[in-house]
């Protein structure tokens, strides 16, 4: 039997971590060494959101470049990881009945890649993605990471990528050293005691957290990701938060690890 692989969601925050060096990212580097060596990579990002599931099939996925009003450098990045399309139709067997569909236009966007080129630099591992279902509710998204909870024995690595607080109209651009709104410090810490009580019931229907909710997560695709990697938690698993933060006030860098 294969090593049971973590399952760890990743705040990724802004896409120009992925050129520098801070602690967030010197965190994820060395969670890239702490782990046992995937033998790949299933990435659950905020940023491939539509109506539908699919999974990227392609045997080179492109470097997304997904923003806009970043320095040329950021756009010159490129994640030249490897795919996997035989992965690809083993999770489309997994999930099914469910219509997945094998995707061969999307690639790895930021929210895979600017934490992917610091935890494994060598871009050595095959990784694939999997779309979020805009159409559906946290339930459902729940549901899949149990489904997808059997990767992790086959030592596959299990991403989500987003941000448990995530809003832009009240972020502090420009500003340093900023003090979180109290909203969004409620709000995380909200999270964190239910995640370490294993209320995954709460954690799901977030949004009776009232009006903390609706301004830490006024879109859901920042929090999703995260539905993922606690649906694959097995029964006794240890939880850990290798990073913790808050940027601009209203955008948490907390990362939770599973295993």
């Amino acid at each position: 039997m294969d090593t049971l692989m973590p399952a760890i969601f990743f705040g990724h925050g802004n896409p120009i971590n992925a050129l520098q060096r801070n602690s967030y990212t010197e965190a994820w580097a060395d969670i890239g060494k702490a782990v046992p060596r995937p033998k790949a990579i299933v990435v659950i990002s905020a940023h491939w959101y539509l109506p539908g599931t699919a999974i990227t099939a392609n045997l080179q996925p492109p470097t997304i470049h997904d923003f806009g009003g970043f320095p040329q450098a950021l756009y010159d990045v490129e994640y030249q990881a490897p795919g996997d399309p035989p992965l690809a139709k083993h999770i489309q067997d997994m999930l099914a009945p469910l219509t997945v569909n094998l995707d061969e236009n999307w690639g790895l966007d930021h929210g895979a890649w600017s934490v992917l080129c610091h935890a494994f630099p060598e871009a050595d591992i095959p990784v694939v993605q999997l779309s979020i279902d805009a159409s559906k509710p946290p339930q459902f998204h729940y549901e899949l990471g149990k489904q997808l909870a059997a990767l992790r024995s086959e030592g596959i690595l299990l991403m989500g990528s987003g941000n448990i607080v995530h809003n832009l109209r009240t972020y502090a651009w420009g500003k340093t050293e900023v003090t979180a709104y109290d909203w969004a410090d409620r709000f995380e810490n909200q999270i964190r005691k239910f995640i370490f009580e294993g209320d995954h019931e709460s954690l799901i229907n977030y949004m009776q957290l009232g009006t903390d909710a609706a301004l830490a997560v006024p879109t859901p695709e920042h929090y999703l990701p995260l539905l993922y990697v606690l649906g694959s938690k097995q029964a006794g698993e240890e939880i850990s938060l290798p990073v913790e933060g808050m940027e601009g006030g209203s955008i948490s860098m907390l990362s939770v690890q599973i295993g």
